[in-house]
């Protein structure tokens, strides 16, 4: 007995490697390889090509047993994280350092996204079953603002959003040296290495990345560290830690990317998602979010003396 999906108005000219892992709630891996066996149908005729796309009506067959699918994610009452925005269609987020988004290796519970089932059980609906609401994610150790969906239509509009670079996304960050510069464009392609899968690395195979950064504070004491404001133009995983390590200007306290160093601790990566601005994807309001930066990465910060004209 396959399972058979009727496409909304909402998932028009969605990709069908996407779609059929928000169907199941399997991972994009695993329908690559559903394709790939010619176990996806749309419309009777069996698609192989992941990034086909799929229109509003289509009727999409995924030719598995049911029961094999992953088992719907349950809410968590107990995880602890701030709600700074919601109403009909999204949410605003303020995200605690050292809670995972949605599960994944490793992280089987205790996530973000179960925290929010629990609160808003109706978003178990909205994109894909293993990551129902996400529009995009922050790593583990980086802190601050983020948006969820509460609707598949806002999920749909924000997703494309941010394709279209539209969503204004600034992070605070301190990084290793003085940049020479006041301000730059990082434009380099990031891909996974080769290497160590987990780590993300510039490479002329892998996708467009583009972070502008503005140096906001220069220190000399202890050791030479810049406080950087940077914003992305794109989202890929790592990219900000990426891109930073690229110009010899690692993120402070950043383990996988030469980050830490014996000349200033900190308890963790200083890397907090600070600023969020978007025109509402149903209404059309623009909105503006800020959050200040937590204690721990406040007081590494408190810790250094500023030698720069531009001191915040």
């Amino acid at each position: 007995m396959a399972i058979v999906e009727t496409i909304p108005a909402p998932l028009d000219g969605e990709r069908i490697d996407r779609v059929v892992a928000m169907i199941t709630g399997a991972s994009r891996t695993r329908v690559t390889d559903w394709l790939a066996e010619g176990l996806v149908q749309v419309n009777d005729k069996v698609i192989t090509t992941r990034s086909r796309r799929i229109v509003e009506g289509d009727v999409v067959i995924v030719d598995i047993d049911p029961d094999l699918a992953p088992e719907p994610l349950v809410g968590e009452p107990d995880v602890d994280f701030t709600i700074v925005y919601v109403d009909d269609d999204l949410f605003v987020i303020d995200k605690p350092a050292g809670l995972v988004v949605h599960p994944g290796a490793g992280n089987a519970t205790g996530t973000l996204v179960q925290g929010m089932l629990a609160r808003y059980p109706e978003i178990a609906e909205v994109g894909e079953p293993s990551r129902p609401g996400v529009v995009h994610r922050l790593d583990k150790d980086t802190s601050g603002l983020m948006l969820m969906a509460r609707t598949n239509e806002a999920q749909a509009e924000l997703s494309g959003m941010l394709a279209d670079h539209v969503i204004e996304r600034r992070y605070l960050t301190l990084v290793w040296g003085n940049p020479q510069s006041g301000s730059g464009l990082v434009d380099a392609p990031i891909g996974r290495s080769a290497r160590e899968p987990t780590k993300m690395v510039v490479s002329a195979q892998g996708k467009e990345a583009r972070t502008r950064y503005t140096v906001l504070s220069m220190f000399t004491e202890p050791t030479k560290v810049a406080l950087v404001e940077c914003q992305l133009e794109t989202g890929r995983t790592h990219q900000i830690r990426v891109h930073m390590a690229a110009i010899d200007h690692p993120i402070v306290g950043d383990d996988k990317y030469r980050g830490v160093r014996k000349d200033l601790d900190s308890p963790r990566m200083v890397l907090h998602s600070a600023v969020l601005e978007f025109d509402h994807p149903i209404s059309g309001e623009r909105l503006a979010f800020t959050s200040e930066l937590p204690a721990d990465l406040a007081a590494v910060i408190a810790q250094l003396k500023d030698d720069s004209p531009k001191a915040v």
